[in-house]
């Protein structure tokens, strides 16, 4: 056992170093997707969006790239893959799925996206309670949490092509005040 103990010690040395170069190479990695947004002077626009992070939407804008190529927001959210698809034939209609066509790495970008806003933005943490809460048509979490995903899509491509900041209360489709509780939205 004694006779393991230096190499034990060895491996456990090159694993911290390995993580030390990871966090410092995402360190400079995330530095640089900023300095990027900025040189873009997107920075105050993307980050108008409550709990979107420069970082995550620099993520996200990596992969559409210049959103003033998509001809609308609904354009952008089919570029994730993330818009629904009815199947039909005839008589026939199937439940609505995603479409899965996109770009991966763009989903992956939104969805983590949704995180941060579910936690910090009023707007988003609403509608998601009232898909997950409501009567008819209840959502599962993750289907809820897809929702959101292609609102931030949606709000992203807003923020950008007219270079204004985000507005909660266009957001929310009008309504000015949401109750903290059920998070329904009163007018």
């Amino acid at each position: 056992m004694l006779a393991h103990r230096a190499a034990v010690f060895e491996r456990l040395e090159w694993t911290l170093a390995d993580w030390d170069d990871a966090r410092a190479k995402l360190v400079d990695v995330e530095a640089r997707m900023i300095a990027t947004l900025d040189e873009l002077g997107l920075t105050a626009l993307v980050t108008s969006i409550d709990g979107l992070s420069p970082v995550g939407a620099a993520a996200i804008l990596a992969q559409t790239g210049d959103l003033t190529r998509f001809t609308s927001a609904r354009a952008v959210v089919k570029h994730a893959g993330l818009a629904p698809r009815e199947r039909k034939s005839g008589t026939f209609t199937g439940r609505a799925r995603l479409t899965g066509a996109g770009r991966p790495r763009l989903r992956v970008a939104a969805w983590r996206a949704v995180w941060g806003c579910l936690q910090t933005n009023r707007v988003y943490a609403a509608r998601y309670r009232h898909l997950t809460s409501r009567e008819t048509n209840r959502l599962t979490p993750t289907q809820a949490q897809t929702a959101v995903a292609g609102a931030i899509l949606r709000q992203l491509y807003a923020v950008v092509t007219q270079r204004r900041a985000w507005d909660p209360v266009i957001a929310a489709h009008g309504i000015t005040r949401w109750r903290e509780t059920t998070g329904t939205a009163a007018a």
